[in-house]
């Protein structure tokens, strides 16, 4: 005689199995791949997110700066030696945007290999009596950025040449969103006629940015806002700020996200002209902020720069 499993019972019978094949495959996804993952250590924000679009999620990146905090006066902290400890890679800006190169000294004392991103840049040259320094604002040109970009890919394929193609597939795509993007400054800051691009900021970190769109920059601080050569605030460069924006007939000059802003406010309030608003300088945007990636604080520095200028 033929048993015949009641309809209810036969279903419970399918939903378990579906039950337990399903815990399979999920316990197939649960497993780790084993394949641990290198890791990047980056001194500034731009240079952290250079890495990660070449690198993805093949690599941790990590970056010791935060928004909104000045690379010249960084004060470097247990926990950042505790990071770099564990360390594939390390990665500065270079040409002492780091003062007193903090992070090539945490590098070495760790014994980790270290690269600069600006290598290769053709610098922009400050002279300070007989002393000559290279700008190390590089990143505020696109073309510039795409420099940083190779020099990433070569140093990470060299690291992990198995997935050479992969990092330089990834750089390929970005560094054309960086032509893109410098195109896109050029059309934008033709709104600003010639005689009205003077770009007045905190410290002098845009140069590379007006030598490639043709501002004048103009600063009361030199290059760095630490005790390097060619730094600090003096009376004549304050002069020469005041100077420029009677001769030009300045509307707006600009504060930045990551230098005290007390300095070109008063100067501001002295020369009646207004604050055009904050520029992410030598720091990108916090998370969930528009500036929080390169090509986000570039946009939104040029958007901020054409409507106090134009």
């Amino acid at each position: 005689m033929r048993c015949v499993l009641p309809i209810p019972c036969y279903c419970t019978v399918i939903a378990a199995a579906a039950v337990f094949l399903l815990g399979i495959v999920g316990n197939l996804h649960a497993q780790p791949s084993g394949e641990e993952k290198l890791v990047i250590v980056c001194s500034s924000t731009q240079v952290a997110d250079f890495a990660r679009q070449v690198v993805g999620d093949r690599w941790e990146v990590h970056g010791i700066l935060q928004p909104g905090v000045d690379p010249h006066i960084y004060q470097v902290k247990a926990a950042d030696v505790e990071l770099v400890a564990r360390a594939d890679l390390c990665l500065e800006n270079g040409w002492h945007l780091e003062g007193n190169d903090w992070m090539r000294k945490l590098a070495e004392n760790a014994g980790k290999p270290i690269v600069s991103c600006v290598e290769g840049v053709k610098p922009r040259v400050i002279e300070k009596g007989e002393e000559e320094v290279h700008d190390p604002h590089a990143w505020f040109s696109p073309l510039n950025a795409t420099v940083y970009v190779r020099n990433i890919v070569n140093a990470v394929s060299k690291l992990d040449p198995a997935h050479e193609s992969e990092y330089k597939s990834r750089a390929n795509l970005y560094i054309s969103e960086l032509g893109a993007l410098h195109n896109w400054i050029i059309r934008e800051l033709n709104a600003i006629p010639a005689n009205r691009r003077v770009l007045i900021t905190n410290h002098d970190a845009f140069g590379y940015f007006c030598d490639v769109y043709k501002f004048k920059a103009v600063s009361p601080t030199g290059w760095s806002t630490g005790q390097e050569i060619g730094a600090g605030s003096t009376a004549e460069r304050r002069a020469e700020v005041v100077k420029t924006i009677r001769e030009f007939g300045v509307r707006s000059i600009f504060v930045e996200t990551s230098v005290n802003d007390s300095m070109l406010t008063q100067i501001a309030k002295e020369s009646g002209v207004e604050i055009g608003g904050k520029l992410y300088s030598d720091a990108m945007g916090p998370q969930g902020s528009a500036g929080e990636t390169y090509i986000g604080m570039m946009r939104e520095n040029v958007l901020l720069i054409l409507e106090g200028l134009k």
